[in-house]
């Protein structure tokens, strides 16, 4: 049993005990912390919207959750079945309190989690968090009397709205899209995505073959879209002779995509893909963490802008965005970023994009990949048994390799000529991640397979 609160959200799996898992108890506990936090901040709006993914366990939580905050005197405008970049467009229409998502993202589904939301729609910062967490320690709750409780309400059509604020967006352009008349298959995951997706490829005029849509919570594959996991997806493609496959996550805010020859268009190169076509609309900066391809950084310098790479964690990536005026930015994990609607990772807005981008071009999605810079990318976990000795670890690397170009604002990056590797602690499940990037797939798995050799031994 897991619990892990980070910048990332209270996140754990369902059942166990209490203080080791994500328990009813530790559901209430965190809610009322985070409502005591709202309640002391000066905001208009005594209004938390709420949203949750299709997880099994997704209507107990939303019980324990919006009883919590109706409680603590938190008004709750219920989204139902919908995604966390929705909650994020919705809290900022709305000019809502703050916001709370139910889902684990990635994780399987005996996982799940509360993923935080300011007043800008914006995920907490560290501090935030921590002062949170402070609260939950020190049991410096404060709940309301009879006359003071929040009240509930429900409405399932920001769905919707959502959608129609990506499709009003300047550079999506649906007619031209119409006009290409794409067929694609969508590998939903049996959640959420299964719901919204299909309505917006309806409203750009693609036909959307439905593979997995079913939003019932019960993932038919690890949800974590990566080529392992996406066989049937690829399959479909060839078969019905699609123009290409889309996979998301259970909550919506990663993207992937499949070629027409039912290869991987990888889902590093999302971001790539559309901050190709941003860029080439409106010169600017860009920003990745420093997980991610090196490829963003050659697109952005191709367009005349200039690249940044901020730490792990969709808060780290919108601080840095902000700080250097970047147009467009995201995770290599196909989280893309588009400010012009909101500060969040959002599959809808890349779809939107990247849509339109292959209809401009009218060439097929496999053109388009090889038209990038090829980099081979190995994404290795290391669990251990007992907890990971970061400082150990770290301090080992840094000798190590003192003489090669070392970032530190996470974990370890160490930058080679032709490759790079980042070993991290991964701010969602208990475990090291070792991320190496090469021009040569054979040297990055010599490199991979030396590193984590000398991790091991350092367990």
């Amino acid at each position: 049993m897991t619990l892990i609160k980070s910048i990332s959200g209270i996140r754990g799996t369902i059942g166990g005990n209490c203080g080791e898992a994500l328990t009813p108890i530790d559901i209430v506990k965190f809610t009322s912390a985070y409502a005591k936090f709202i309640s002391n901040q000066d905001f208009d709006s005594n209004t938390i919207i709420l949203g949750r993914d299709a997880r099994i366990s997704g209507p107990m939580l939303k019980e324990l959750v919006t009883g919590t905050l109706i409680g603590c005197g938190l008004n709750v405008l219920d989204l139902g079945l919908s995604t966390t970049p929705t909650v994020e467009v919705a809290v900022k229409l709305k000019k809502a309190a703050g916001g709370i998502i139910l889902t684990a993202s990635h994780n399987p589904k005996e996982w799940n989690a509360l993923k935080l939301l300011n007043n800008k729609g914006e995920f907490i910062s560290e501090d935030d968090a921590n002062q949170i967490l402070s609260i939950v320690d020190n049991k410096n709750f404060k709940f309301s009397n009879v006359e003071s409780l929040g009240n509930y309400s429900y409405d399932n059509d920001f769905n919707d709205t959502h959608i129609n604020e990506v499709l009003n967006l300047d550079l999506v352009n649906v007619e031209l899209v119409k006009s290409a008349k794409f067929t694609v298959v969508l590998d939903a995951v049996n959640s959420t995505g299964g719901i919204i997706i299909p309505k917006l490829l309806e409203k750009m005029g693609v036909k959307c073959i439905k593979l997995y849509c079913e939003p019932n919570g019960h993932f038919p594959h690890n949800p974590e879209p990566l080529p392992e996991n996406i066989n049937d997806l690829s399959e479909l493609v060839l078969k019905k002779k699609a123009d290409f496959g889309i996979v998301v996550d259970p909550d919506v805010d990663r993207l992937a995509f499949i070629c027409d020859d039912g290869t991987c268009f990888g889902e590093e190169y999302t971001l790539v893909a559309v901050a190709d076509y941003v860029l080439s609309k409106i010169p600017g900066n860009t920003v990745s963490n420093l997980s991610s391809t090196r490829a963003l950084k050659d697109i952005t310098i191709k367009h005349e802008g200039e690249y940044f790479a901020s730490a792990v964690g969709e808060v780290n990536v919108v601080d840095s965005m902000k700080v250097n005026n970047a147009i467009i930015g995201g995770e290599g994990n196909g989280g893309v970023i588009y400010p012009e609607l909101h500060y969040g990772r959002d599959a809808l807005v890349g779809i939107a994009l990247f849509l339109t981008s292959l209809a401009e071009k009218k060439i097929s999605i496999k053109s388009l990949r090889d038209s990038y810079p090829n980099y081979f990318l190995l994404k290795k976990k290391i669990e251990s048994a007992t907890d990971i000795n970061m400082k150990k670890i770290l301090t080992f690397f840094t000798s190590y390799y003192q003489n090669e170009k070392i970032t530190t604002i996470d974990g370890k990056k160490i930058d080679f000529k032709d490759q790079w590797v980042h070993i991290r602690k991964s701010n969602t499940e208990p475990i090291l991640r070792v991320y190496i990037e090469g021009t040569d797939e054979e040297k990055a798995n010599d490199l991979a397979e030396k590193v984590i050799k000398q991790i091991q031994k350092l367990l």
